[in-house]
């Protein structure tokens, strides 16, 4: 089934007010070419060998700090002085202490990106719709339901009244607003309302035992950047930032991005599944950046929380532009721990908006996919932003049947057991072969 457009974009991409933590900034310079998003007017995301390398940068480049990733040298910082962004970024690259510097991309979710809205559903469609019967989730429900499995799910925020989400929802974080409501705003006119709710609900279908920590870090027309995102990253893994408490969600959903290739997106995913901390990695031949250094003691944090096994999976959806040519991020950065989503539709192939290619680790059904929307309503929608919560409860059930799978082992369990589509070398996942640790799924081509 093919997005149908709903809504305008081209005024308002330019103009959006983006969440800078407890404030808000505007983000205005235009993207680079057709395939860049726009950047935050200013910014410049910096990551660093150790904290110390910072103030003498800040002073050679005028530059003023406007928030650190916790304790990490990892910095948010503002062009205070003449020079562009691109010429200091272009400066910073150069300096010994620097292992990233750049643009403070958006992100949105992409169904907003392609000008798509949810139309209105019936609540019978929810649980009889063909999508449980093609992950063969009724069987894998006889297995677990996901239950002591906590998820976070990052996007619009969550219609915390809707009936369906009744004993489900944890104390969450609103990183628009910076409060601890990240209840969704706005209404039927904004692109993005509603993204987060239909979201969560979809996690709640697969996985009802779960616990489902709500992270706002969209606004209502499905904006946001990707400094907040990683933030927002690292909170899900450790909200009260006290890696000694066993608190923080096992499989954190993503369905949304930026087409622009970010580094700090990428750590801060790394740092979040441990792929980064993990020292292991690099021994099992699995991708490992080559300029990481977590030296600094802002990183002790992150090498406890992993030394105690908490790392969490990371579901990313991999985007409606109907290409292989186009990736978002962070679904295409190949962090282990993470899996990247693409849509399937009824007929048991590749929905005709998906993106594809290698990069692509997997399948779920994605089209004419009906959820919770605010106000107690159902809504249908189509995109990879489906798809991905069927991966991500399917993550959920694993670990509740085997807390001590690794997100690495959970990722190679899914993709092992995922099943054919129609002409397709993509293939869909299959929560049943998950759980029964079946090599090959059921393929369900009609």
């Amino acid at each position: 089934m093919l997005i149908i457009p709903i809504r305008s974009l081209t005024a308002f991409v330019l103009t959006t007010a983006v969440a800078c933590g407890a404030g808000l900034m505007t983000s205005t310079t235009h993207a680079k070419s057709a395939r860049s998003d726009p950047t935050s007017d200013g910014e410049i995301l910096l990551r660093l060998r150790s904290t110390t390398a910072l103030a003498p940068l800040l002073t050679k480049y005028q530059l003023e700090e406007r928030s650190q990733f916790g304790r990490r040298p990892i910095y948010r910082l503002a062009v205070a002085g003449t020079r562009s962004v691109e010429s200091t970024i272009e400066a910073l690259e150069l300096e010994i202490d620097v292992l990233a510097a750049e643009a403070n991309p958006t992100i949105r979710n992409p169904e907003a990106r392609r000008n798509a809205a949810w139309a209105i559903g019936e609540e019978s469609n929810y649980a009889e719709q063909w999508a449980p019967q093609a992950v063969r989730l009724e069987a894998a429900q006889q297995v677990s339901t996901g239950d002591g499995v906590r998820i976070a799910v990052l996007d619009t925020g969550v219609d915390r009244l809707h009936p369906g989400l009744g004993g489900r929802l944890m104390p969450g974080w609103d990183f628009v607003d910076d409060d601890n409501d990240p209840s969704e705003v706005g209404n039927a006119e904004n692109l993005g309302f509603g993204h987060g709710t239909h979201v969560t609900g979809l996690v709640a279908l697969v996985a009802p035992g779960a616990q489902i920590m709500p992270v706002r870090v969209l606004d209502a027309d499905g904006i946001g950047n990707v400094w907040v995102l990683a933030e927002a990253l690292l909170y899900s893994v450790d909200p009260d930032r006290n890696s000694d408490t066993d608190d923080g969600a096992q499989v954190i959903n993503l369905s949304l991005g930026t087409i622009n290739r970010t580094g700090i997106l990428r750590t801060a995913v790394g740092l979040a599944t441990c792929a980064i901390v993990d020292a292991a990695a690099e021994e099992l031949g699995l991708p490992v950046d080559p300029d990481i250094d977590i030296t600094d003691p802002g990183y002790d944090d992150d090498k406890e929380r992993c030394g105690n096994f908490r790392g969490s999976v990371v579901i990313a959806a991999a985007g409606n532009d109907a290409t292989k040519k186009v990736r978002h991020y962070p679904a295409g950065a190949g962090v282990y721990g993470m899996v990247s989503v693409g849509a399937s539709d009824a007929s048991g192939g590749v929905a005709s908006f998906s993106n594809y290619g290698s990069w692509v680790d997997i399948a779920a059904p994605g089209s004419d996919i009906t959820s919770f929307v605010p106000g107690g309503d159902y809504g249908t929608w189509n995109g990879t932003s489906m798809a991905a919560p069927f991966v991500t409860g399917t993550a959920a059930l694993l670990i509740s049947r085997n807390p001590v799978l690794s997100p690495r082992d959970v990722v190679r369990r899914i993709k092992r057991s995922s099943a054919e589509l129609c002409g397709d070398s993509l293939r869909q996942v299959d929560a049943a072969a998950a759980l029964g640790n079946v090599e090959h799924g059921v393929a369900t081509c009609r």
